[in-house]
């Protein structure tokens, strides 16, 4: 990946002041008067470049983001990147909201995340680690407005290793996101889309180290000895006399060795004969190096004499230290945060072969291009992450080796490189060629450490085949540089595609589907559980020929994937160039397809299960509701969406003795088999003693003690509610079940009280107290189980009333309209935690609905 080249940065803007102005495309000082001409045209990328350099200088941080809502549901993307490089962390661009990353549970949950160092972060966000194992402390905090979830604000700061982020600091946090949701709310309010679908804009920070610039002028009146100077030359002298000043006056300002230097360089210039320049450093009263540079000419036409202007500048340590780094033997260079070199000594001009006038500004991917590899922007990411210094070999090209050291700072890295023998002349040798870009270079052997660990921490979170394939898309591919995936699994002794990304479309069609006996590559790297490599296309070719290639220019890498001595599948690698594959690479490669194959039989077991226990909840829940005269019933399920879709909700209408009916809801704890088959027992069970005639409380006691005797390690909520359809009398017990609701014929909605004892299966003592009501003509009784009120970041109570007001204004249509209304937002949400069961009961008058 390769940083914006040129003078222009895109999507980068450079801080001039918390409260200042953003600048225009155009070269110059920042625009004047914005707040006179109106908002700028970009006014939300603004608000949060502005919001970020706060909360930045509030937390005591050295960069800092915003990650807004991108208009794709359940996906955030980062809007505003400050004291980083945007292409540098371009893999954190996107965030999923059920990734398990502190951006995503801040999001999910509404509440922040504070990580103090990297054994806090490991602890809590493995995957954050491996992705980005460096010594770091970073904040994370949700941005909302009112009832709007916008996003999150996110500051990266140095380790406070076993010290909890502080009260001072949290609550900074917490006063920008709610400064910044206020802000957000305002624009929304008058038509801005707060959504972020495109790239991040860079933002530079405010320089923190080092005085500011100042320079000041004056005129020397060489005939008369009188000098004028302005207010800047005053401060920087610290002079308060009144103007005009006398020469005397002005070197008594100045050490005894810099007045003899000022007034030879005053008789050199007026000694010139015309306009000659200068140069001098003059040690001020501070103690501090300024630069002098003066300049004759004469006064003018109708008078003789000599003007001398002259402009001391406050160098600080500036030039001094430009020129003790051009004594020094080594190349040495300085970027900001973003990346822009801000300086360049000698050596380095020498070494990149450009003058260093044309490097300023310029990035460092462009005047070093080989910092491109994934290798050494690992290593820069690590230097612009923490406070330590890291060194490291890199390979130019054309033979070249450097030693490189990357010195980090509050206001950019220094980097000194300095040229090294070739490492393959000493023990560690069998290096491929200049141009390899795989593990077989020092910097993708140290690369190669924790690839594994990310791989496998991520891998260890997929649950279906479908999300194993894309995480190997999104972790293998990048680290070995690889543009093409395919994924295929062993089912009845043929080979099925499952995934492919970056081949032609339709090329992989022919191999979909072919037998264990085929002589492709495919086929038997698993038949003989040995990895093929090929360097480039023409070793393909020659050893499988007639094989259709999609290329001419390339290599691939056929893997087998074998999990504890079972076949699952194999797995192609695809590369843009030829490349080699020495002996360490390809162990690296054999070992990840080792996780990759566990975790696809995982996903496999995982789909035969869900299978199983959707085939065994699909037959255990009713598929019509028994109709009754004067009572409608309808129901409705949903799975939910994370790990086994299928879980232990339950619904059921039975008719018990003639002339009445119980309706029955029930939860029983956890997902898959047997929480499905747990639901089957219960529902049979309470099927059984309803048919018996028992009375609720009866009911709901004897299936508590039966799930006792059963004892399937879980246990479960239920409501049973009898009602005499003649007559509405409701008798109903509950067993640790959220109260249903009742919409009264005039549409006014509340929570029935319902007496109640604890949940099925913990204490065979139980009792379960009835309670009686009446069920009057036009009232429609809703039963439901937790997963449809129940939100990670919401009390359950804001979820019951929610539904209230919701059920309340479906007013009085038809009952299976009104059932789907109330289930339609969960629907509708990417991340439901838990599955839903919902179940309605209308009781009409003798002439239906109508009445």
């Amino acid at each position: 990946m390769r940083g914006p080249s040129g003078r222009e940065h895109a999507g980068c803007v450079t801080s001039y002041g918390a409260a200042g102005s953003a600048p225009s495309a155009a070269t110059g000082p920042p625009p004047r008067n914005t707040a006179v001409d109106g908002p700028p045209a970009d006014a939300l990328g603004v608000v949060l470049a502005e919001s970020v350099l706060r909360a930045v200088e509030a937390a005591g941080g050295y960069a800092g983001g915003v990650y807004l809502q991108s208009g794709t549901p359940g996906l955030l993307r980062l809007a505003v990147l400050a004291g980083l490089p945007g292409s540098l962390f371009r893999p954190w661009w996107r965030m999923h909201v059920n990734r398990p990353f502190p951006v995503a549970e801040a999001h999910r949950s509404g509440q922040p995340v504070h990580l103090g160092d990297v054994e806090e972060a490991m602890r809590l966000f493995p995957q954050l680690v491996a992705s980005l194992p460096f010594p770091f402390a970073s904040l994370y905090t949700p941005v909302v407005g009112g009832r709007d979830r916008f996003g999150v604000l996110v500051v990266l700061r140095d380790p406070t290793p076993g010290v909890p982020v502080d009260t001072q600091d949290r609550g900074h946090m917490v006063h920008e996101a709610r400064r910044l949701g206020v802000a957000l709310a305002e624009l929304a309010a008058h038509g801005t889309r707060i959504e972020w679908p495109g790239e991040p804009v860079s933002v530079q920070l405010p320089s923190r180290t080092g005085p500011p610039v100042r320079i000041g002028y004056f005129d020397w009146n060489l005939d008369t000895g009188t000098v004028t100077a302005d207010q800047g030359l005053r401060d920087i002298l610290g002079e308060t006399t009144p103007l005009p000043w006398t020469v005397e006056a002005l070197t008594a300002r100045l050490m005894p060795e810099d007045t003899y230097a000022l007034w030879a360089l005053a008789r050199q210039a007026a000694g010139s004969g015309g306009p000659a320049a200068r140069r001098i450093r003059l040690k001020g009263p501070d103690g501090g190096l300024h630069l002098l540079e003066v300049t004759a000419r004469p006064l003018d036409r109708d008078r003789s004499g000599n003007l001398l202007t002259g402009s001391l500048v406050d160098l600080g340590t500036g030039l001094v230290g430009s020129d003790a780094t051009d004594r020094l033997p080594r190349a040495i260079l300085a970027i900001d945060r973003l990346g822009r070199i801000t300086y360049v000594n000698e050596r380095t001009e020498t070494l990149i072969g450009r003058p260093r006038g044309t490097l300023a500004g310029r990035s460092l991917w462009e005047a070093l291009p080989w910092f491109a590899h994934p290798y050494h922007e690992e290593q820069l990411r690590g230097a612009l992450l923490s406070d330590q210094p890291i060194h490291f070999l890199a390979h130019p090209g054309r033979g070249e080796w450097l030693s490189v050291s990357l010195y980090p700072g509050q206001d950019g890295v220094t980097l000194v490189l300095v040229p090294e023998g070739d490492p393959a002349e000493g023990p560690s040798g069998g290096l491929t060629g200049p141009d390899d870009d795989g593990l077989s270079s020092p910097e993708g052997r140290a690369a190669a450490l924790y690839r594994p660990v990310a791989l496998a921490i991520a891998l260890s979170e997929a649950v279906t085949a479908r999300q194993v394939s894309a995480v190997v898309t999104e972790e293998l591919l990048p680290a070995f540089g690889g543009r093409q995936l395919a994924i295929y699994l062993l089912s009845e002794r043929h080979l099925y595609l499952a995934w492919e990304t970056g081949f032609p479309p339709g090329f992989l069609e022919p191999f979909d589907g072919v037998g264990l006996g085929a002589h492709v590559p495919g086929v038997e790297t698993l038949t003989t559980g040995r990895p093929l490599f090929f360097e480039s296309m023409d070793q393909l070719n020659a050893a499988y020929p007639g094989l259709p290639l999609d290329a001419h220019s390339g290599a691939r890498a056929f893997l087998p994937l074998i999990a504890s001595g079972r076949p699952v599948g194999s797995c192609i690698l695809g590369f843009d160039k030829p490349r080699g594959f020495d002996a360490e690479e390809r162990t690296v490669l054999t070992a990840l397809a080792g996780l990759i194959a566990q975790a696809l039989e995982r996903a496999q077991r995982y789909d035969s299960e869900s299978a199983l226990a959707r085939g065994l909840q699909d037959a255990l829940l009713p598929h019509r509701l028994p109709v009754y005269e004067g009572v409608e019933t309808v129901g409705r399920y949903l799975p939910g969406t994370q790990g086994m879709d299928v879980g232990g909700d339950w619904y059921d209408v039975i008719e018990t003795i003639p002339g009445h009916l119980a309706l029955v809801i029930g939860d029983v704890q956890g997902h898959g088999v047997a929480a499905a088959a747990t639901m089957g027992q219960l529902r049979s069970a309470v099927r059984a003693f309803a048919l018996g005639g028992l009375p609720p409380e009866d009911v709901v006691r004897g299936t508590n003690r039966l799930l006792i005797d059963l004892d399937p390690g879980q246990f479960a909520s239920c409501c049973y509610v009898a009602l005499d359809p003649r007559t509405g009398v409701v008798q109903a017990a509950r067993a640790g079940h959220p109260q249903p609701l009742l919409r009264r014929a005039d549409g006014r909605t509340e929570v029935v009280d319902l007496a109640g004892g604890v949940v099925l299966g913990v204490d065979d003592t139980a009792t379960y107290p009835e309670t009686r009501m009446r069920l009057e003509p036009g009232e429609v009784l809703a039963l439901f189980t937790d997963g449809l009120v129940e939100r990670p970041d919401t009390d359950i109570d804001e979820g019951i009333e929610r539904l209230r007001r919701t059920f309340a204004a479906t007013g009085a249509g038809p009952l299976t309209e009104t059932a789907d209304r109330l289930i339609r937002e969960a629907r509708q949400a990417p991340d439901r935690p838990d599955d839903i069961a919902l179940l309605l009961a209308a009781r009409w008058g003798p002439h239906g609905p109508a009445a």
